[in-house]
């Protein structure tokens, strides 16, 4: 319907127009700036229906509606507009003519933008682009005199957008994927396919279909025209016949007759276990080694249509028959998914040389119940066990045995023989040590036989917890030859041959009362180990039979017993005799001194101060004791060795350099030395003419003869001496008496045996007196040491000390 028509058909019914006012009122026209009048009564506003207008409308511009007022006649009215589309956004959508009142449409709508216009609550336009979905919008009409008096309440106009199919539906995705099992049931879900249009939801532009336009083979799926839902439509979906499934889809508007579009639906199979593996061949025939495991045989190849890879596509194989002793096993490869026959347990040819193996194939996952069943899911293997020359056994391997502590050499141990498993082969056996850390036994190369070729210590380090072990060889004479090894085991039996004896005590005194003091506690130790050693039995020694009227000994536990007097006994040492005996077959025993100190005690048990007994004596000199004192001895006199050692290298530098330097005749210098050799009367020394006239001596190529002996030489030996040339001049003195030095050095037949006597010329005519008068007198009393106090306070003690009173 037209809306001017609908407009002047609203102005009929409402009456356009002002009532009548109170008298005197007069129009606005000349005098604008005053206010207006009051009017005397209220008049209804003038009101326009909504007017609808479709988008994309060509013809422009295109007439709305015209609007009016009866207050004043034609051309004496101004209309204006306002609101979204004409002063607000979108701008000059719309305009009215202001002399008659036309609305105008200037610009194409798009409702889809704005599918309305009209003011929004509160009186402020909505902007059409702050939502993606239509935006509404709202005008309002003015009328006014020429003098710009309002002659009309302002109205509202209502301008609806209609719809337009202009906009093609759009799938949300352009492929849809969907998985399915294979061999499903027919409606099983698979995927949903969604599509939208942004026409008007409300009308037939909006409203959607769905279709499959193309699947590439027979229809196994459909889609619901209204939702989008694939599903399947019937059997037959097989993995092994076709994977995967590309669909066309289409949606149309309008209810499928208007504007389309398309995507596409890729749905894969999933892989159910619906084949079971089957053998390529019915007969296989492979080979082994003897005597070897872990070593592959040969392969079983197996066929699966399921997807490899997966648990229904993996075989396991089974040995159903043929091999009772696990002989064999079967692996899968899981590259290839073949089985590996292997070598589980060392075949032996002499005694089974083949082997017939039932083998059965199955899947990880159980097989379908729908699923056909194999008609290879068994095969036979045939397997020849091959001949090699093998390593000797020994039987018993490791072998133990015992033998005696301390055994003798040439005691027999063991036959530690091994046997051939080449029974069809005719070889020898032969036998060697690889393992005797001591060196202890001996093998018989022919026999295997093991005895003793030494005593073994029972302090080897090689012994432990009484187990000595050893490792034997066997080798056959085959070819190629082959060894085995064999370890003997030999328990070391212990032997009761140590008697026990006391264990070393701290001193401590015994109390002469018995009543006091705790008495004395000894204990005894045994080499010998369990069941050889203790209890031990302490017992006062029979052969004196007085010690058991005056001493009593009680045990304490199964290594130590008590000593006390039975009566008051007198104090100081008391030397008794003990006998130890031990507890192993045959016992040992020993009869061991026992020095006890005696002491008068205290109410506590303790020695008083000043008692005769010597506390320091209570169980004897021990064996610990005596060594310390030997050690200290040794120690000391090594001291002493060292002491004179360091004295005598310290002397020989002053005496190489005793004529150092010296270009005159010795004979007019007063020489410094240190050693006087035996005094005057000592004629046996150093030949003093060989420093007074050098040059005077025998020829140098004859030789010095033999020295005379030394009386005081130790058994008048006197070694061989080499040869030496004599000094010619006083400048050569010097290295001839080095040379001495050195001789006299490895001399030690001559006193002192580590140094040389050294003696020199002094010259005629000496000033000195004679020292010979110190020992003209027998004794220190007929000398006078009173002059010592002359030679200051340094001497004064030994003036006091020799001097007189």
């Amino acid at each position: 319907m037209d809306a001017s028509f609908l407009l002047a058909l609203a102005l009929l019914t409402q009456g356009l127009g002002l009532s009548s006012g109170a008298a005197g009122l007069q129009p606005r026209t000349l005098y604008p700036w005053r206010p207006a009048p009051a009017l005397g009564r209220v008049r209804r506003a003038w009101v326009i229906p909504p007017i609808s207008v479709s988008e994309n409308h060509k013809r422009l511009p295109y007439p709305l509606v015209q609007i009016k007022s009866d207050k004043q006649q034609l051309g004496s009215v101004i209309y204006s507009i306002q609101g979204p589309g004409v002063d607000e956004e979108p701008r000059g959508v719309f305009s009215i003519d202001k002399f008659t009142g036309r609305v105008f449409l200037n610009a194409m709508l798009d409702r889809e933008e704005t599918d309305r216009f009209r003011r929004a609550p509160g009186g402020t336009a909505q902007d059409p682009q702050s939502q993606p979905c239509p935006l509404s919008g709202q005008l309002r009409a003015f009328a006014l005199d020429l003098g710009g008096s309002t002659l009309e309440d302002p109205t509202d106009l209502e301008i609806v957008v209609v719809d337009q199919n202009d906009n093609r539906p759009a799938f949300l995705q352009q492929v849809f994927t969907g998985h399915v099992p294979e061999g499903a049931a027919p409606g099983t879900y698979v995927t949903r396919a969604e599509a939208t249009d942004a026409d008007d939801p409300d009308t037939d532009n909006a409203a959607l279909r769905y279709s499959i336009l193309q699947q590439g083979g027979p229809e196994l799926f459909s889609i619901d025209q209204h939702t989008g839902e694939i599903r399947t439509v019937q059997v037959g979906l097989d993995r092994e016949v076709v994977a995967t499934y590309n669909l066309t889809l289409q949606v149309a508007d309008m209810s499928g007759e208007g504007l389309t579009a398309t995507a596409s639906a890729i749905i894969s199979l999933d892989d159910v276990n619906d084949n079971a593996p089957e053998f390529t061949r019915d007969q296989l025939s492979m080979e082994a080694a003897e005597a070897v495991s872990g070593v592959d045989v040969g392969r079983l190849e197996v066929e699966d249509r399921d997807l490899p890879g997966s648990p229904n596509w993996v075989a396991r194989f089974t040995i159903l028959e043929g091999d009772p002793d696990g002989q064999f096993t079967i692996r899968t490869d899981p590259k290839t998914n073949e089985g590996v026959l292997s070598v589980a347990k060392p075949l032996d040819h002499e005694s089974r040389e083949h082997y017939e193996l039932t083998v059965s194939v199955q899947n990880e996952s159980p097989l379908q119940a729908a699923a056909p069943r194999a008609q290879r899911g068994q095969t036979t293997v045939h397997v020849r066990v091959q001949d090699a020359n093998e390593a000797p056994v020994f039987p018993e391997n490791p072998l133990r045995t015992s033998l005696a502590e301390g055994a003798p050499p040439g005691t027999p141990v063991a036959i530690f023989s091994a046997r051939d498993p080449d029974t069809q082969q005719l070889q020898r056996i032969s036998y060697s040590k690889d393992y005797d850390p001591e060196d202890w036994l001996q093998v018989d190369g022919a026999t295997g036989r093991v005895q003793t070729q030494r005593v073994l210590s029972p302090a080897s380090p090689f012994l432990k917890d009484g187990w000595y072990r050893a490792i034997i060889l066997a080798l056959d004479d085959g070819s190629p030859p082959s060894t085995s090894t064999g370890t003997l085991s030999i328990e070391i039996l212990e032997v009761n041959d140590h008697a026990p004896v006391l264990a070393p005590a701290a001193p401590s005194s015994l109390c002469s009362e018995p009543e006091q003091g705790p008495g004395l506690l000894l204990g005894a130790t045994d080499e010998d180990l369990p069941p050889h050693g203790a209890p031990f039995l302490f017992q006062l020694s029979p052969r004196f039979p007085e010690l058991s009227r005056n001493w009593s000994l009680s045990q304490v536990n199964v290594s130590h017993a008590r000593l006390r007097p039975r009566h008051q006994v007198p104090e100081g040492l008391h030397r008794l005799s003990l006998l130890l005996r031990d507890s192993g077959q045959p016992p040992q025993q020993r009869e061991q001194p026992l020095n006890v100190t005696v002491c008068r005690c205290g109410p506590d048990g303790a020695c008083l101060p000043g008692a005769a007994a010597l506390r320091a004596g209570g169980a004897g000199v021990s064996l610990g004791a005596l060594v310390v004192v030997l050690a200290s001895a040794i120690l000391l006199l090594l001291l002493v060795l060292l002491a004179a050692l360091r004295s005598r290298f310290q002397q020989q530098p002053r005496d190489k350099g005793l004529l150092h330097a010296l270009q005159d005749d010795l004979r007019d210098n007063i020489l410094n030395y240190d050693e006087q050799g035996g005094g005057e009367e000592d004629q046996d020394a150093y030949d003093i003419n060989q420093l007074r006239h050098p040059t005077e001596l025998p020829a140098l190529s004859l030789p010095l003869g033999r020295p005379p002996l030394r009386r005081d030489a130790p058994f008048g030996h006197v070694p061989p001496q080499p040869h030496r040339v004599l000094p010619s001049s006083p400048a050569d003195i010097a290295s001839f008496i080095s040379d001495g030095l050195e001789a006299a050095d490895t001399d030690p037949s001559v006193p002192p045996y580590d140094t040389a006597l050294i003696y020199d010329y002094e010259g005629d005519g000496s000033v000195a007196g004679t020292l010979s008068s110190i020992l003209s007198s027998l004794g220190d009393e007929d000398q006078d040491y009173d002059y010592l106090r002359d030679w200051g306070p340094r001497f004064a003690r030994l003036a006091d000390m020799y001097g007189h009173p």
